[in-house]
Order: C-alpha cells, then sequence, then structure tokens
C-alpha cells in the first residue's frame, strides 16, 4: 500500500456514514444512499466537484476531468494528483455532502 493510498483510507475512516466500496476499477467511498462521491486510483483522488468547488479544484495543477475510457472525460469528477495531497480531506467531505443529496 502506497502512502497515498494509505492517506485515502485515513480520509475514508473520517466521513461520516460513508463507507469504502469500488467503482471503474477504483477504491471508492459511497454515501449512505449509495452513490460514490470520492475514487482513488493510481495514486491520485478523485471527487464529485460542481459550482464553485469544481473550477477551484480544476485551477490546481495537475487536475482535470477524470478520464476513465480515454477521450470521455466524466464532468463534474475532477481527478486531483498526490501533489494536493493537503486538499484532499477538504474535496473529500465537500463531494460527500454533494452525493449524500442525491436521490437514491
Amino acid at each position: 500500500m502506497t502512502k497515498y493510498e494509505k492517506l485515502y483510507h485515513d480520509i475514508a475512516a473520517t466521513l461520516p456514514d460513508c463507507k469504502e466500496s469500488k467503482m471503474f476499477g477504483a477504491l471508492c467511498i459511497k454515501a449512505p444512499n449509495g452513490k460514490a462521491g470520492v475514487m482513488f486510483k493510481d495514486d491520485e483522488m478523485i471527487f464529485k466537484l460542481n459550482g464553485d468547488p469544481e473550477q477551484e479544484a480544476l485551477s490546481l495543477k495537475g487536475a482535470q476531468y477524470f478520464d476513465p475510457m480515454g477521450g470521455r472525460p466524466m464532468t463534474g469528477w475532477v481527478q486531483i494528483p498526490n501533489t494536493h495531497t493537503a486538499k484532499w480531506k477538504n474535496y473529500a467531505v465537500i463531494s460527500m455532502d454533494i452525493v449524500k443529496k442525491l436521490k437514491k
């Protein structure tokens, strides 16, 4: 386990009412409604964001829309490289707040 994967698990453990799972072959964190809000893949974290948080995240150096299939980026899912680990927990909290409000 890399130090980045350990950080992902540590962050997941602090998010109330959330559980770890898998999505698109990546580790993810799901809300009680079953919706994923955070993913971890290739030592980077991916967050479900919208509005100002989405734009702020995209302004980080190296951040981009998540593109699991190559050529079809998923708007609303921002992949943030491990050079920004200090911001991961904050974005995880924001992401989980967003998906907790989605209908099942």
